[in-house]
């Protein structure tokens, strides 16, 4: 088993050394694929020995070798970073985690993936690439379909409701699908966020957060949703605060809100049910 998550881990880090490319290519619009990886400050191309996730920045000691300019520390953040939650998927879904090629492992990483990118591009930018968001809103969209509905609810309840069909596929999509709960759950969030753009003119919400609440809401479904928003507005919320305590922002300052959309959904994600269950049992005397 640990050498599984040690393989998982591993593999986390090369994504995230991709990753990384991809949130550099976005800004420059280059190439993300069919192209040598350069430094960003000298445009030297990196030899083999200088694209080892992590390893090669702590061997060449955050400089770059040629120009000797300092590489940000981005780029072995993020590569521990996505090391670090494909392993939290591996061991939070170990249904999945013995069969690599698992669609939903597949997934989960591939979102995860996209997620990540999403994030650093916005701190970096204070903006969410639509290159990035539509396609995981599409991938989504398939998996939760052919998976959910297609694999799993319909075949259930087509044996249940065998000879209506008609009747199977409609008390599905009201009653008990899975995949409408996700769809309540992406239209909902899509909608609240919408309000908030709409009310404060762009100002207090960006429309990348909106189409960014509905891919959640895809990725959670409902109640986890609520959770995910909940705990977005609190991340944002004390971060915001420590920053303007700290002299570094006031109160009319733009904080990409991105992030903490992010690290609701991976909370809500890996523990949603948890903390959920928690809440709960507050109120049971």
């Amino acid at each position: 088993m640990s050498i599984l998550y040690i393989f998982i881990f591993i593999l986390g880090l090369v994504a995230g050394s991709f990753l990384n490319v991809v949130i550099y290519r976005l800004e420059t619009e280059e190439k993300i694929v069919n192209d040598r990886s350069r430094c960003p400050k000298c445009k030297h191309v990196l030899s083999w020995l200088d694209l080892f996730p992590v390893f090669s920045f702590l061997l060449l000691k955050g400089k770059c070798r040629y120009c000797l300019k300092k590489i940000s520390w981005q780029y072995p953040l993020v590569e521990i970073g996505t090391g670090i939650l494909f392993v939290l998927v591996a061991f939070y879904f170990p249904y999945f985690s013995f069969q690599l090629l698992s669609t939903k492992l597949f997934y989960l990483l591939l979102i995860i993936s996209a997620l990540i990118v999403v994030s650093v591009f916005d701190i970096r930018h204070y903006i969410i690439p639509d290159k990035i968001i539509f396609p995981a809103i599409a991938v989504s969209l398939v998996y939760n379909f052919v998976v959910d509905f297609v694999l799993n609810d319909y075949m259930r309840l087509d044996y249940v409701f065998s000879g209506n069909g008609l009747i199977s596929v409609l008390f599905l999509l009201l009653f008990a699908s899975q995949f409408f709960n996700t769809l309540v759950a992406a239209f909902s969030a899509f909608g609240f966020f919408l309000i908030i753009f709409l009310l404060t003119k762009g100002n207090g919400m960006g429309g990348g957060d909106v189409k960014l609440a509905f891919l959640m809401g895809l990725i959670l479904g409902w109640p986890l949703i609520l959770l995910a928003v909940f705990l977005s507005f609190i991340f944002g919320s004390i971060f915001g605060l420590a920053l303007i305590f700290a002299g570094k922002k006031k109160m009319k300052s733009m904080v990409p809100f991105g992030p903490f959309l992010v690290a609701g959904t991976f909370v809500s994600l890996f523990w949603g049910e948890i903390i959920i269950k928690w809440y709960f049992n507050l109120f049971i005397f």
